[in-house]
Parts: structure tokens; sequence; C-alpha cells
């Protein structure tokens, strides 16, 4: 018997390496409304996993809403250029997970549209079983309703034959809150000691997907 009936991965800094893009995209936008970017990367990487909003709510309503559009302007001409790589082996893992049988979605907080357009580059736009984006529920990552819907739709009603693979904190929370287990992928560009801080306990890095099907021998 598999381990898990429903695999659910985050997208970005998972699946496709698009945290470079992300922050790029970021300052364009600062520098476009107000002329200059003083936000560290560890700043601005602390809101990715959240719904891009989140990432200028310190500044007021004009303001915020200008960087908002700014930012989806670079982002949509540097996505339809293909500029987000998928990391290595993951087309492979998928594939290898899905003749095992086992479901499979994505659960993220980029907008629809977004997510569609490197989707359908990347030949995976009718890959996936379940699909949750930012506006397929109320509330976002960290709360545990992204996964909660994810699991409803693929008619999963025990929590513990799913899994969340993520790379960053709000994944990490978002698992624990829903009562399902996590995997923390090694290519993380985030701080690996304060995703962990933040998972369910038992919680582990792997090194490719199919991982998470098997007992872990380093705990």
């Amino acid at each position: 018997m598999n381990r898990y009936d429903l695999i659910l991965y985050d997208l970005d800094g998972t699946i496709w390496d698009s945290i470079p893009m992300i922050l790029k995209c970021i300052k364009l936008a600062y520098n476009d409304v107000m002329g200059h970017c003083d936000r560290s990367d560890d700043d601005l990487k602390s809101y990715i996993g959240k719904p891009l909003a989140e990432t200028f709510m310190m500044h007021d309503k004009d303001t915020a809403q200008a960087l908002m559009e700014a930012y989806l302007a670079h982002n949509k001409v540097l996505l339809e250029n293909d500029e987000i790589p998928l990391f290595d082996g993951v087309i492979t893992e998928l594939y290898k997970i899905r003749d095992l049988g086992i479901l499979q979605g994505f659960v993220t907080s980029k907008r629809f549209v977004s997510a569609k357009t490197t989707l359908r580059l990347k030949g995976l736009d009718d890959f996936f079983d379940v699909t949750i984006c930012q506006n397929d529920t109320d509330r976002h990552k960290p709360a545990p309703d992204p996964i909660i819907a994810a699991a409803k739709i693929a008619g999963i009603e025990d929590m513990n034959r799913v899994i969340y693979i993520g790379d960053a904190v709000p994944d990490a929370m978002c698992a624990k809150n829903a009562g399902v287990d996590f995997a923390l992928v090694k290519w993380s560009q985030m701080n690996i000691e304060n995703v962990l801080a933040a998972a369910p306990s038992g919680s582990r890095i792997i090194e490719k997907f199919s991982d998470v099907l098997y007992p872990s021998y380093d705990a």
C-alpha cells in the first residue's frame, strides 16, 4: 500500500526555480513606482508563498496598488518568455509517482493565470489531478484552507494520507495547520532551520519527490 493517497506540491521554489524571477519583478516594481528598492532579499523572500498583495501591505493603499500593477506587468512578460526553469528531475519524479497510481496536485498562492502560463509552457497544464490557486479559497497559506480544499476535491477524508511538499515557512505552516505531513525540498532557497521549525513534527528534507513514499532513515 502506498503511504499517501494524495501528494500536493507548492510551485514557486518547489517545482520550478522562480524565486530569482520573483525577486527581480519586485525590485523592478519598486524602481518603477518609488525609484529605488531598499528591501533586502531576505525580507522579500519571507513573503514568498503568501499572496502577492501581502508583499506590499506596509505601504499606503495607492502605493501598494501601483506596486502590484507594476509587478504583474513585469511578471507577465517574463512568464511568457518562459524564463522560469523546472528543477532537475521534477518531470521524471512527477511521472514516476503518477505511474504508482497516487493522486497529485498543487497548492499555491499564485494567481491562476500566472500558474497556468508556466504550466502550459512546461507541458504540465493537464497533468495534475487537483489544483488550488489564490482565487480558490478565501484564506491562503499559512491558513489550512488550501490544503483542506485540495483534499476535499480529491475525495480524501483521512488527512494522514496527504502530504504537502514545499520550500518555505508558509508551506510548512499550512501543512501543520491542515494536519497533514510535510516535506522540505533540499533545493529550497529559504532558511532551512526556520522552515523546519514551523513544520509538523516528523517533517524531513527530501532530495526527490518520491522520497516521501519511503521511511526516513536519517531521523
